[in-house]
């Protein structure tokens, strides 16, 4: 009955803060190796969510007066 709904904006942006701070200091304590292999799945990831998107497009339909007979 006394409940007020809270704004959890703060908090969550206050924990997200700390979650990548704990990532940055355990890609430091694993050295360079680490940062280049996340950079590399990153890339895959994002490559592979492009192609997928590319390839679900519905192509442009082309009008008949652009069309040409041969």
């Amino acid at each position: 009955m006394g409940y007020r709904r809270r704004d959890t904006g703060p908090r969550l942006a206050l924990w997200m803060l700390v979650a990548l701070g704990d990532v940055v200091l355990l890609l430091i304590a694993a050295g360079l190796s680490a940062p280049v292999a996340i950079l590399g799945v990153l890339t895959l990831t994002i490559a592979g969510v492009a192609a997928w998107r590319w390839m679900r497009r519905t192509p442009v339909p082309v009008p008949a007066s652009a069309r040409r007979r041969a």
